[in-house]
């Protein structure tokens, strides 16, 4: 049965093994490529806080979701319906469609619901990945009112041919296979990626939604995550090629096929053949880029399309007729992406960009029991104009300016100044700043779900102001970067979903939101004689208030701190490294949440504090031209009970073990 679900990855890899064969062990000569370092002072990110995850990170969390990096390494915070389940992000307090995601450019996000399922987006298709915080994500896109995050791919020139396979096996009949192949020259790059994760996620928790008293104490049974299966298959396939010293031609295919059933709650305590939940997610991205390098300017065109099919049902056991669905509902979409940019440098004190997005998108979504659905289309034009200038290699200045037209209506200038100023020269320290306005049009659900939708609704406005500190220092052969940032961010036309006296939710500007706080990160990287040791960590202030109704008196809610977001939340990681032999510790935690507007402090309605931790313990070995990795990686190690949203159940202590084969 295992052999069976291999054999379609095995498949896609085929034509690569076969292009491998007729190739020698020759030593290619490759042409130089340029390698353009990430700097603190760099005039085209001038005033912008960016986060880049390091490549330590994403070879260790190569077997995990987005959700699982995001929330383990950087101060985004992932609201987790459990294992495997959905998870969705808030990035300074926002939420979770104020964070814009894309994909070598192609965005992620939803047109219906507007946000990004993070579990659904495995680390093992990302090369980088790259986080602007607040305002700096209007260099991509308006609406990121928290930040964006980007993924990309790239090619190595430097390979010929390479190929890995990847078995994993762990706690809750956990599977996990991963293959990658690379073929190539200097002239041309074919990679090919495959993988597929199963798990039947039948984790046993204690359950302290119920109990019975005993003895004059509060007794929890010991419950398990039923009904919790979930399964994901992709595949991603990319094309390079350098016709000639000018140009670079790329294409790339993302698909992936998951499936998953969703649990009830801990509180149900009806009948366990009612409200049974599973939902069928299939995403189809491809998207195809031409860079045209001359003297002072690069030219790139690129096009995309991207498919997403959603099929959910909730059924319920009818005596003598089986599994009657209460709600079965289709969703459809698809978005036609185009971009094309040129930026233009002079002698490196000036440079400028420009670019210009077309995007259409289209949505059908039904439930054939409830008879209900909607059919929209969506078209956005965004047109960008940047201009950056260095004075006397002491300051950056940063000015951008965005334009959007969506359906055929102008929406609000999005301007954007930031500057850099190097305060010190013997060791750099950086102060960054920036002030700039963002917005965030209505998602189509809020405008048009049945029943529900308001097509009154007006985009949400956002005004940020920033500034930070950022040093980096070498002492006797250890790197340090430290950066800490302070920001504001006042909200205006809050989309909030409320009970109505129709009898279901609807969506209204009714909030005002004030989101400021502190992020501080550092990192490390040294030895210790024969020990390498690396080292990276983050803490986030978030306090994001919510404002409440203007027009609702002794609204309690008023001067509160939005559900779910955590006051404090921070994070660190140590790695070290002797030889063939590695040992990484990741830390995390988080404060209380709430999980009412009104903040109350009622045991059922909050969510502890809680610290995790997990350990990966590994060995490289080879083999003449085989190379060998094993590791055995340790979840929440000290069996911590927690909860990431009030009564989805989080699994304790619990383990993976990794063998990754290469050439």
């Amino acid at each position: 049965m295992r052999g069976q679900r291999l054999m379609p990855l095995i498949a896609l890899l085929m034509p690569l093994c076969a292009a491998a064969s007729g190739m020698t062990d020759s030593i290619f000569v490759l042409p130089a490529t340029e390698v353009r370092a990430n700097t603190l002072f760099s005039k085209e990110d001038a005033g912008m806080q960016q986060t880049l995850i390091d490549s330590l990170v994403l070879r260790n969390k190569l077997n995990q979701s987005l959700s699982d990096l995001l929330s383990e390494n950087t101060p985004v915070f992932i609201k987790s319906h459990g294992r495997g389940a959905l998870a969705t992000a808030s990035f300074r307090g926002t939420a979770p469609s104020h964070t814009t995601v894309s994909w070598n450019g192609i965005p992620v996000n939803s047109p219906m619901a507007g946000m990004v399922d993070f579990s659904l987006i495995p680390v093992y298709i990302i090369d980088d990945i790259q986080l602007k915080h607040g305002t700096a994500s209007v260099a991509e896109r308006s609406g990121g009112l928290g930040g964006s995050i980007g993924i990309s791919n790239r090619a190595d020139w430097n390979e010929g041919f390479s190929a890995e396979y990847i078995q994993g096996t762990g706690s809750f009949s956990t599977f996990d296979h991963y293959l990658r192949a690379t073929v190539g020259t200097g002239k041309w790059q074919y990679r090919a990626r495959g993988y597929r994760n199963i798990s039947e996620n039948d984790y046993p928790f204690i359950n302290k939604s119920i109990g019975h008293v005993e003895n004059g104490q509060m007794i929890h049974p010991v419950d398990t995550n039923k009904h919790a299966a979930y399964s994901r298959s992709g595949t991603l396939q990319e094309l390079y090629v350098r016709p000639g010293t000018t140009h670079l031609i790329s294409a790339k295919y993302w698909g992936q096929w998951a499936e998953r059933s969703i649990p009830q709650v801990t509180s149900y305590e009806g009948p366990d053949d009612a409200n049974r939940n599973r939902q069928e997610d299939t995403d189809h991205r491809i998207v195809a880029d031409w860079s045209h390098y001359m003297d002072h300017g690069r030219l790139l065109v690129r096009s995309g399309f991207a498919q997403k099919e959603i099929n959910y049902a909730l059924k319920n056991q009818v005596s003598g007729a089986g599994f009657i669905p209460a709600i079965y509902s289709e969703s459809k979409t698809q978005s036609h992406v185009n971009h094309v940019s040129y930026t233009y440098e002079t002698n490196g004190r000036f440079s400028m960009d420009a670019a210009l997005d077309i995007n259409h998108h289209r949505v059908s979504t039904a439930d054939t029991v409830n008879n209900t659905g909607y059919e929209k289309q969506r078209t956005e034009q965004s047109a960008m104009l940047a201009a950056h200038y260095t004075f006397a290699g002491k300051i950056n200045v940063k000015a951008l300016l965005r334009q959007d037209r969506v359906d055929g209506r102008f929406a609000p200038f999005v301007p954007f100044l930031g500057a850099d100023i190097r305060l010190s020269d013997e060791h750099p320290l950086i102060l960054k700043a920036n002030v700039a306005r963002n917005y965030h049009q209505p998602t189509l659900n809020d405008l048009y779900w049945q029943p529900g939708g308001n097509p009154d609704l007006l985009p949400e406005m956002g005004f940020s102001v920033e500034a930070g500190l950022h040093h980096q220092k070498e002492i006797n052969h250890t790197m340090v970067n430290t950066g800490i940032t302070a920001y504001r961010s006042d909200i205006d036309n809050w989309i909030i979903w409320i009970p109505s006296f129709k009898g279901y939710w609807e969506p209204r500007n009714i909030k005002k939101v004030l989101s400021k706080g502190l992020e501080i990160d550092a990192a490390i990287k040294s030895r210790l004689g024969p020990v390498s040791v690396r080292g990276n960590g983050s803490y986030a202030y978030t306090r994001a208030l919510n404002h409440g109704d203007p027009l609702v008196w002794g609204d309690e809610s008023r001067g509160k701190q939005l559900v779910y977001i955590p006051l404090h939340s921070g994070n660190f990681m140590v790695h070290l490294a002797y030889r063939n032999v590695g040992f990484t510790w990741q830390h995390n935690t988080y404060s209380e949440r709430f999980t009412t507007t009104s903040n109350d402090v009622s045991r059922r309605n909050r969510l502890y504090p809680y610290f995790m931790n997990n350990i990966t313990l590994s060995g490289d070995f080879a083999f003449r031209r085989l190379e060998l990795t094993a590791k055995l990686k340790v979840f929440n190690l000290f069996d911590e009970s927690y909860r990431s949203e009030l009564y989805r159940p989080m699994p304790g202590r619990n383990y993976l073990v990794t063998l990754k084969a290469g050439i």
